[in-house]
């Protein structure tokens, strides 16, 4: 029987790329207004290999774009692109169709709820109060509470003991297999993949596979 539900945030919960991406063209578009001599297509691919090795999550990504494009960092044009990214940024932040309706649905079938993020936890809580979606969670379990991403099991580990729940109890929704599903699963914990958020493909398989979030009721319900 399934008592908790674990949830990966980002390409799971919240339509993170589409945020991201929109609100990094905007950004581009401010820099190059402010005087930046780069094509935004050409800007847009260099930021973008910034990310894959400095993270997505990196806060000196626009600093470090800079100083590769103009061999230092202009203060005027990174403000003129933080600003832009920030206006963008919370418009197009938000969760994917039916969310909202499943998280309520599962609460009220008496599951307990959770996130296991990889994300630093301000920006957990940052994304969901932004959303509106912080009120149906137990517990957040990010990346500062263990040092550690996934799938690593401790993430997982520490989730399950603030909830007092067994592995076999529970079930992880993500989007990444080699890091939602495979840290899960080897714990014993059931696994459900996000398909619709997914970007990274893997011979790793789950327990069960969603193509929209409110699939995830009638799941659970026949476990």
């Amino acid at each position: 029987m399934i008592k908790a539900v674990l949830f990966d945030l980002d390409q799971t919960l919240i339509d993170f790329l589409k945020m991201k991406k929109t609100s990094l063209k905007e950004a581009i578009d401010g820099m190059i207004d402010a005087g930046l001599d780069i094509d935004p297509e050409d800007a847009f691919k260099k930021i973008w290999k910034l990310f894959d090795r400095y993270g997505i999550e990196n806060n000196q990504i626009f600093q470090k774009f800079l100083e590769e494009t103009i061999g230092e960092v202009d203060f005027r044009i990174l403000a003129h692109g933080i600003n832009a990214y920030r206006r963008v940024r919370h418009g197009f932040l938000s969760s994917y169709p039916g969310a909202k309706k499943t998280l309520l649905r599962l609460k009220q079938m008496g599951l307990k709820l959770a996130i296991v993020s990889d994300a630093p936890k301000l920006k957990c809580w940052l994304r969901l109060t932004s959303i509106k979606l912080d009120d149906f969670f137990d517990i957040v379990v990010s990346y500062d509470d263990t040092g550690e991403f996934k799938p690593s099991k401790r993430p997982f580990e520490k989730a399950l003991k603030e909830l007092n729940i067994k592995p076999e109890e529970c079930l992880m929704v993500g989007d990444n297999p080699d890091r939602d599903v495979k840290g899960a699963s080897e714990l014993g914990i059931k696994t459900c993949l996000a398909r619709y958020g997914q970007i990274i493909e893997s011979d790793i398989k789950p327990d069960f596979t969603i193509y929209s979030i409110m699939e995830l009721v009638d799941i659970i319900e026949n476990v």
